[in-house]
């Protein structure tokens, strides 16, 4: 039985609705104002919200700005008087699905809630479908069918289905984040809220109120309560990107609802249980951190029950074709470009080099080539120039030669290529810088 939220500061109004859907065989729960509505929200299992536009400490806009961060699928009807229709109208604009002006017609109300939960359920099958439709070019967004990504995809499907926690590690732009959203999508947790934190987006004053919540007054500024992440992620996933920036009396913390599945805001000593399932990712390499005294060892195993290693795409060189005709179907729809040909020295090009930003980076560098085509044709021309500078695929050697000449030749090709930067060719062959030098001091 779906189950709708009513919220509205006149009593009247508010047990009016709830009486009347009820009757209509709805479940229905009430607040009379947006702040508690949205907590009601955060605890799951919403369906359709009735609100009304003005309302003390949050108002209808407000809390649909709010609700639709938290899940875009739950239907948003608004209360308002005849003045205000045109910003109930603004709010549609928003993402409201219909409004209504006081004093409303039962009868329609029910007809727009019904259509409204209808379209919500088409939505939610059209997506699932177009996942379906989608799986053999991607898994969950992902984009590769190297050994390497196919072992990550099995790992994914084998965690997904348990509560373990999973510590998911990698350089910046492998897709970390997708592979969070798919161990999500994939748990029974899937119909529960997931909650993303960035946590080398927040300060350090600012992370442990977003991550636990506070209480008014706790602090300058708390002139409200506040609901934290791992509070409005109950029954469901919370997501810790960048898990290696937070300090160190958050990771105490983190410690704790790891060990107990407990809480408190700051500035309560009141516990509040929580059942999540705890995701973090990083770039970094926790074990160095541990050494340097920047992160908790009992944290790190705490939070290291499944590691998933992201392979670089450097590592993974079978998929970047693969990858190059996604992006080009991406923005050449965004851009309304029409992309009739490809050459095929692109592709040769574009996989040679190291890409040291990973997914993201041939991301990037593909929607500039697509922009910057001419006449629907992506060619050699259309490649940036730092990456035909880079470029190893031309390395060409006569048959004749030795291996200590080949590797020579080699190496001042790179040095060549990369303005003499020794570190930089060092770490394209895979050596140490030493060991560089001392191959370029034997050609003296």
């Amino acid at each position: 039985m779906p189950k709708i939220l009513v919220i509205d500061d006149e009593k009247n109004i508010r047990d009016g609705i709830k009486k009347s859907l009820e009757f209509e065989g709805y479940e229905v729960v009430t607040a009379d104002n947006g702040e508690k509505g949205i907590e009601i929200v955060y605890k799951g299992g919403i369906d359709l919200v009735i609100t009304d536009l003005k309302m003390p400490e949050k108002t209808g806009e407000e809390f649909l700005k709010d609700i639709l961060e938290f899940d875009k699928h739950i239907p948003v009807i608004v209360l308002t008087g005849h003045g205000n229709v045109e910003t109930a109208v603004d709010m549609m604009r928003l993402g409201a699905y219909d409004f209504m002006t006081k004093p409303f017609n039962l009868d329609k109300m029910l007809l727009i809630i019904a259509r409204a939960l209808e379209s919500k359920n088409i939505k939610k099958t059209n997506e699932t479908l177009e996942k379906r439709v989608d799986y053999h070019e991607s898994f969950y967004g992902m984009i590769g069918h190297s050994p390497k990504m196919l072992k990550v995809y099995d790992a994914i499907k084998q965690v997904a289905r348990t509560k373990a926690t999973v510590l998911i590690e990698g350089e910046s732009g492998t897709g970390k984040e997708l592979v969070a959203n798919a161990i999500h999508q994939i748990s029974d947790r899937s119909n529960q809220p997931y909650i993303t934190v960035n946590c080398a987006a927040l300060s350090e004053g600012v992370l442990e109120s977003e991550l636990f919540g506070h209480e008014k007054g706790s602090f300058t500024g708390a002139i409200d309560k506040k609901i934290g992440r791992f509070e409005a992620a109950n029954k469901g996933t919370i997501f810790l990107d960048e898990i290696g920036e937070i300090n160190q009396t958050v990771q105490v913390k983190l410690l704790r609802v790891l060990e107990e599945r407990v809480i408190e805001r700051v500035g309560s000593n009141s516990p509040i249980d929580v059942d999540i399932r705890v995701i973090a990712a990083t770039n970094k390499i926790l074990s160095e951190e541990i050494k340097e005294g920047k992160f908790r060892e009992d944290l790190y195993y705490r939070l290291n029950v499944i590691k998933i290693e992201m392979p670089p795409l450097r590592d993974r060189r079978e998929d970047i074709p693969l990858l190059i005709d996604n992006f080009i179907k991406e923005f050449s729809n965004v851009h309304s470009i029409e992309i009739k040909a490809v050459d095929k020295k692109v592709y040769k090009i574009l996989s040679s080099l190291q890409w040291e930003g990973n997914v993201r980076e041939l991301r990037n560098t593909i929607e500039t080539m697509v922009v910057m085509c001419k006449d629907g044709k992506i060619d050699e021309n259309n490649i940036p120039d730092w990456a035909l500078k880079n470029n190893n695929e031309n390395f060409v050697v006569d048959n004749n030669v030795t291996l200590e000449e080949l590797e020579r030749m080699y190496i001042n090709y790179l040095l060549s290529h990369n303005n003499f930067n020794k570190a930089q060719v060092a770490k394209i062959l895979g050596i140490e810088r030493a060991t560089l030098y001392r191959k370029l001091k034997e050609d003296i």
